[in-house]
């Protein structure tokens, strides 16, 4: 080893499993949110993902919705603003379409209930 290895896991490993979003990528999501030393690989790898479907020739943008759906409903509450700042940091329709179903998923408001 050279002493500066790169976070398990890397952005890009998540970025893929963002992609995919099967039943499996979905338990290992699930997994890696349990642990909060691992959030920023999920941000990180949600960035990822998100710039890659930005730069697309074909946007997807019903699956970017369901991915913030799903994001918003299984992440816990320390996630939620982090969330929420990643849907909000570009105007580019990947962006508007994850913050969509981000926003339908409720989470922000379960995490953080009005008074």
């Amino acid at each position: 080893m050279n002493g500066t290895s790169a976070p398990f896991p890397d952005r890009d490993s998540v970025a893929v499993k963002l992609t995919a979003l099967g039943e499996s990528e979905q338990s290992y999501l699930a997994l890696l949110m349990e642990n909060a030393a691992q959030d920023e690989s999920l941000i990180e790898g949600l960035y990822r993902h998100l710039d890659l479907a930005s730069e697309a020739k074909l946007l997807n943008s019903l699956k970017l919705e369901r991915l913030g759906e799903w994001l918003g409903s299984s992440a816990p509450a320390r996630l939620q603003i982090r969330l929420m700042e990643a849907a909000k940091s570009s105007q580019h329709a990947a962006y508007q379409a994850f913050r969509t179903g981000l926003i339908r998923s409720g989470g922000l408001e379960k995490a953080y209930p009005k008074a």
